[in-house]
């Protein structure tokens, strides 16, 4: 029977329910103050692929350091596009230290990317006597589980969080999570790991065949042998033995996720959603923030890359769409200025389409920060393009 993760009561953190009316625009996070208050030990940026999270995570950690923090980006995102903004060849397991960040404020950055067999690895080895850990390393049933396993990606994520956070190195740990709604499986990963191997069915498996338990012998007798035709005898005895040895550990994996699913929920952590003024991913942020809420997580806002902003043009839409079609009947360089209005006319009605979009999920999460940020005109690829981002997310 699967063991739903849970956490004792506690005082929660007062959530304030702002109600905006039908006009009024949503209050704006101040991030700065977010990342600079000692309090705030853990930012976790969760959202949709491709809408700017692992640059958003780069860029507020690299803000955190260069204002005085110790802080440390973790990336579960498999992609190496963190190590390539920040200026590293690769990210692995171990955290790295960023160079050639400003350090005058007394900060420092360091970036790490997960590995989770390595982390599975390094959690038997520190858990278990060296004989078990070797049982369990060597055994081909946990090589797969801690390979590829639906979820084991996600739980060792809580479990280097919560190393990290434990080795009290970093006064800010900023979390990237993998794109789309698995960005939030991190959640449930206790869960699912706990249904793996506190399954009735793996229990029976394991059960000695003495008191009650003779009465199944004949019955799991014939599941077993119906088994050993479909997998295979060595199969099922590498995954009997990884059990047996397992089970012992299991016990302290499941109060370590709980331990981080407090943590996750503490006065010290942040959410903040991450998204691009698109259908799709104003869809999976209005998923995430009511995920979050439901699960009590402390939510500090969202953010709206690459936003296109329709107030800084002084011609309006319409305007460029009246005027292009009696210049394009005209010399060259007018032809060429209709060419141009109408690139102008496309990207004013993308900012109206993208305006309509923010507003819809304001009115509908009036009491969620917004901080929208600008497109810009290139990539983001390294620790200048990542100050920019920072100096849009900091902006008043």
């Amino acid at each position: 029977m699967s063991t739903r993760v849970t956490t004792t009561p506690k005082e929660r953190r007062p959530r304030t329910e702002r109600r905006l009316s039908s006009t009024e625009q949503p209050a704006r996070i101040d991030v700065d103050a977010l990342i600079a208050d000692p309090k705030t030990r853990i930012v976790v940026c969760c959202g949709s692929g491709g809408v700017g999270k692992t640059t958003t995570a780069a860029a507020l950690a690299l803000r955190a350091a260069e204002s005085g923090r110790t802080v440390c980006v973790l990336t579960i995102d498999p992609a190496r596009r963190l190590a390539q903004s920040l200026g590293l060849l690769e990210l692995d397991n171990t955290p790295r230290p960023v160079q050639g960040i400003d350090s005058s404020a007394g900060g420092s950055l360091d970036a790490m990317m997960l590995d989770m067999k390595t982390t599975f690895d390094e959690v038997v080895e520190s858990h278990a006597s060296p004989e078990k850990a070797a049982e369990i390393l060597t055994n081909p049933f946990y090589v797969a589980l801690s390979s590829s396993f639906a979820g084991t990606q996600e739980y060792m994520a809580m479990e280097k969080l919560g190393q990290l956070h434990a080795e009290d190195r970093w006064d800010l740990i900023v979390v990237d999570t993998p794109p789309s709604r698995s960005a939030l499986d991190f959640l449930d990963a206790p869960e699912r790991l706990s249904s793996l191997l506190d399954g009735r069915f793996i229990r029976l498996m394991l059960a000695p065949a003495r008191g009650p338990a003779r009465l199944l012998s004949a019955g799991l007798g014939i599941v077993t042998a119906a088994l050993n035709k479909v997998l295979g005898a060595q199969v099922l005895t590498d995954m009997q033995t990884f059990i047996a040895a397992f089970d012992t550990l299991f016990g302290g994996f499941r109060q370590r996720a709980e331990a981080t699913f407090s943590l996750l929920q503490a006065e010290g952590t942040a959410f903040l959603v991450i998204a691009a003024p698109e259908s799709a991913a104003m869809r999976e942020a209005a998923y995430f923030v009511e995920r979050l809420a439901a699960d009590d997580m402390p939510l500090a806002g969202l953010v709206v890359n690459r936003v296109h902003d329709e107030s800084a043009a002084g011609v309006s839409a319409a305007d460029a769409e009246s005027a292009s079609p009696r210049l394009a009947q005209g010399k060259a360089a007018e032809r060429r200025t209709a060419e141009l209005l109408d690139v102008h006319a496309e990207r004013m009605r993308l900012a109206e389409r993208e305006n309509r979009l923010r507003e819809r999920f304001s009115a509908a999460h009036r009491n969620v920060e917004v901080v929208p940020v600008p497109a810009l005109d290139t990539d983001v690829h390294d620790l200048v393009g990542l100050r920019v981002i920072g100096d849009h997310l900091g902006a008043p």
